[in-house]
């Protein structure tokens, strides 16, 4: 079987900065000379150099990261790019991570802010989360975590600067480079500096996140974050809420990531009121658009050219995900979540906002409603394209998906598409 031709494989031949890049570090990789440093130690001195500080806030990050760049380093097949992009994700991370323990001892006060009922979406990827999330945070009493926010916490954007904060210009001009290297995943993904942003950006302080394994094919770290004790990165996730809080203030955020669905009782340890929403698709499409994309991010970074091994491993995270949902909502019968499917969202997205409002009693805002109808009638104009995936790609049929979640699909009610 061949590989898919997603058309960005050969994005070198459309840079001659990466293709030299690439070329120089094979040369010097053929004398013995790997670079840059995947170490650990050479990544928390770039971080703590960059911060001007070297209080990490603790010492929980550390056994994930060695685990991530042990895996990087065996696993992935990271070419130069490859490793200088995830070098620079993980010290901007933890960069983040040391300007926000300074801030928080600089401002004890922030952590008496109060996250109140947050909206949190833990719906798989390609479950319409990113259009619910907007949608939810067009109500002016809620907040969505915004692109730019999350790659530059510190110090916290405030009412009298946010809108002319020049992070914003930054992180914009770092998407538009992204997307001219790889322009086809501006069809499979909505970006932007000022739209909202996965919280799973703020379990990154502590590198345990979904998160970067959509960077590089590391299985081994995959199998020990199923299973490792998420309250330091939920903590890490609190206080960067309550810092951002603290200068614009709000009512209720709306947050969304999977990677929730995988510790339930963490996530709802950390905010008991939170208002849960579980996205539902048909498993068929979402799994095999999952696959794509995950191949799409990770195609500039790898010397790796088949898809098969990253479309496997992403599928065992999606089953562990549904499974461990389901298995949350056995041990706990009641309202803990409300289900959102797919097509009922699609087919009237703000028919959706308001059954959801409604289970809680509230009614969305005539303001509210009017936002919303104006982003979707504004939505269309601003498409990249359009995202085309086949299972076969994968080894796989729709048939074959179908009947493999069928436990799930027949539980909540989710129809083929």
């Amino acid at each position: 079987m061949t590989a898919p031709a997603y058309g960005f494989r050969d994005a070198e031949l459309r840079s001659p900065v990466l293709r030299a890049l690439n070329w120089a570090g094979a040369r010097l990789a053929a004398l013995g000379l790997t670079v840059p440093s995947l170490a650990s130690e050479a990544i928390v001195r770039a971080a703590q150099k960059r911060a001007g500080c070297r209080d990490m806030g603790g010492d929980s990050f550390g056994e994930p990261l060695e685990r991530f760049l042990t895996a990087a380093r065996e696993e992935a097949d990271l070419n130069p790019f490859g490793r200088l992009a995830v070098k620079g994700m993980l010290v901007d991370s933890l960069c983040n991570r040391i300007e926000l323990a300074r801030w928080a001892r600089e401002h004890p006060e922030i952590r008496d802010e109060r996250i109140q009922a947050p909206w949190v979406i833990v719906g798989l990827p390609r479950t319409g989360t990113s259009l619910l999330s907007i949608l939810l945070g067009l109500d002016p009493e809620a907040r969505a975590l915004l692109h730019w926010e999350a790659a530059r916490l510190i110090p916290p954007p405030t009412l009298a600067t946010a809108g002319e904060d020049p992070r914003i210009a930054q992180n914009a001009r770092q998407l538009a480079r992204l997307l001219k290297l790889n322009p086809a995943i501006g069809a499979m993904h909505p970006f932007g500096a000022t739209i909202a942003q996965e919280c799973v950006a703020l379990f990154m302080l502590d590198v345990r996140t979904l998160g970067v394994e959509t960077q590089a094919f590391v299985p081994s770290y995959g199998r020990w974050l199923q299973g490792c004790d998420m309250r330091p990165a939920y903590a890490q996730h609190q206080l960067a809420l309550q810092a951002l809080q603290s200068t614009q203030p709000t009512e209720r955020w709306v947050l969304k990531t999977p990677n929730h669905l995988w510790c339930l009782e963490t996530l709802l340890e950390t905010y008991p009121d939170a208002r849960v929403l579980w996205t539902h698709r048909d498993p068929g499409k979402v799994i095999t658009s999952l696959a794509s994309l995950v191949n799409a991010l990770q195609r500039m970074f790898t010397h790796r050219r088949d898809p098969l091994p990253v479309a496997q491993e992403w599928l065992g995270k999606s089953r562990f995900a549904i499974e461990s949902g389901m298995a949350y909502d056995d041990r706990n019968r009641g309202d803990w979540c409300q289900h959102v499917r797919f097509e009922e969202l699609m087919r009237d997205p703000i028919g959706s906002v308001h059954a959801i409002y409604a289970r809680h009693g509230q009614t969305p805002t005539a303001l509210h409603v009017r936002r919303m109808q104006v982003w979707m009638r504004e939505r269309g104009r601003h498409s990249e394209g359009r995202h085309v995936y086949h299972p076969e790609d994968f080894g796989w049929t729709y048939d074959g998906l179908a009947e493999s979640f069928g436990a799930y699909r027949a539980r909540y009610d989710i129809p083929r598409e």
